[in-house]
């Protein structure tokens, strides 16, 4: 009996979206965690102000991080996933050590 190779090998489905970046709700990567930190901080406020202040104050301390938080989210994420400071000029690397 001779064996095929369809029969030897049985061929699986694979996943092809691993390289992908980890994307919910439209955010990608590292902004799904900042914005967990920015829900965090909002509810932290606000629980804070309406401790201290009252319903209002916590409120608006509320919706101020929320708003400013979503704010940076947005522009950063527009910049790109691997957004990194670029410095631009000519740099002059002096050795404090001599050999």
């Amino acid at each position: 009996m001779v064996e095929t190779k369809q029969e030897r090998f049985p061929d699986y489905p694979i996943f092809k979206g691993l390289q992908r970046p980890l994307e919910f709700f439209g955010l990608q990567g590292r902004y799904i965690y900042w914005a967990a930190a920015t829900a965090g901080g909002a509810v932290a406020g606000f629980i804070l102000g309406y401790c201290i202040f009252g319903f209002v104050a916590g409120l608006v301390l509320l919706v101020l991080a929320v708003a400013v938080g979503g704010v940076l989210i947005v522009m950063k994420q527009r910049k790109g996933l691997h957004s990194k400071k670029s410095d631009n000029g000519i740099f002059i690397y002096a050795y404090s050590k001599k050999v």
